[in-house]
């Protein structure tokens, strides 16, 4: 393997040169940058990353930390992540905490001792104390935390507007009838499920209609809860319509009202927060809020880069909008027969 030093001499610079042009300064001429970078071809020469690294203090790596790896939500957050990376030359390596605080803890401090350029953070749901990602950040570490937000640190964050995004949806589901709207939402001490349930009661106000404790259930955001809950209360025919807090929760709802036999939206209005394209393959399509899941990640890199450049600059906070995507699973019978009525009349043979 050639060495630096083969690289000058095949060139005629100084080895001073051949490292100008490796960390890219503009201080060398195009004709002696030419003859190096055709040099370091000829050559097939690979420069020590690690060596690059010691000497300009970066690594040109970042981390992001997920909760969740099996949660569908996470994919498209790391591949934009991960593009907004690339693009500007970094690497991203993945963490996975399963939403256990002690974990998370223990990956902030790998990441501390590890030659990271930046950490992209989506905090456990239970909240705690949160001394680990304040240590990392006093020890000099820029951190973006996305999705969700920790209480009281002050620290750069990419959200999205939860409350606003549940709200709307509500809105939408007593529009279309329904007056006994319920809600099936994660622990009610996790900052995200009180944004969600907020945005519920917040969606029932303004449409006139009033919430009632027994039309409120606490799942913990896994499928195996949902399909219990639903399990268990949908039979009782409390509500008209349903709002589930999350994906993978609405899985174990749509699980539970197949083997009741009953219908949607025949026999119950279903929406859902967040939105999975493979969905809208099956019938009735789901009503979803749908997060910017890939500018989440992207923004959130975008973020940590500006963090990295000037870790004196106030802290920054990005509110992203939620989209509302009307499928048939909230819209009554009557209304679709009307939609397609609309359309014009059927083709006969």
């Amino acid at each position: 393997m050639a060495t630096i030093k083969q690289v000058a001499r095949r060139a005629g610079v100084s080895v001073g040169t051949v490292s100008n042009v490796l960390s890219g300064l503009p201080t060398v001429s195009t004709d002696l940058r030419e003859r190096v970078e055709a040099a370091m071809r000829e050559m097939q020469y690979l420069p020590s990353e690690v060596a690059r690294s010691l000497k300009m203090k970066q690594t040109h790596t970042l981390a992001i930390v997920i909760s969740d790896i099996t949660n569908p939500f996470f994919p498209m957050v790391v591949r934009g992540a991960e593009d907004a990376a690339a693009e500007k030359g970094y690497m991203l390596s993945i963490f996975n905490t399963d939403d256990d605080l002690d974990r998370e803890r223990k990956v902030c401090e790998i990441l501390g001792s590890r030659r990271i350029d930046g950490v992209l953070l989506v905090p456990a749901l239970v909240r705690g104390d949160y001394s680990h990602v304040e240590r990392l950040m006093a020890n000099g570490m820029p951190v973006v935390c996305v999705d969700r937000l920790p209480e009281k640190l002050k620290v750069d964050s990419v959200a999205v507007d939860n409350a606003g995004g549940v709200a709307s949806c509500i809105r939408h589901l007593a529009a279309q009838g329904a007056t006994r709207i319920g809600y099936l939402g994660g622990e009610r001490r996790l900052y995200i499920s009180a944004e969600r349930l907020a945005g519920y009661l917040r969606g029932m106000s303004a449409a006139g209609l009033r919430s009632k404790k027994e039309w409120v259930w606490e799942g913990d955001f896994r499928q195996e809860s949902g399909y219990r809950i639903a399990m268990e209360v949908l039979p009782k025919k409390l509500v008209d319509a349903l709002f589930v807090a999350n994906i993978p929760m609405m899985l174990g709802v749509l699980r539970a009202v197949a083997e009741l036999g009953m219908e949607t939206p025949r026999d119950l209005l279903l929406a859902t927060f967040d939105h999975l394209d493979i969905l809208d393959s099956f019938r009735p399509r789901l009503t979803s809020v749908a997060q910017p899941s890939y500018q989440i990640g992207r923004q959130g890199v975008q973020c940590l880069l500006e963090r990295i450049r000037d870790k004196e600059r106030p802290v920054c906070r990005h509110l992203l909008d939620t989209e509302l995507r009307v499928g048939e699973s909230s819209v009554r019978l009557a209304a679709q027969s009307q939609a397609v009525g609309s359309a014009g009349p059927e083709l006969g043979c």
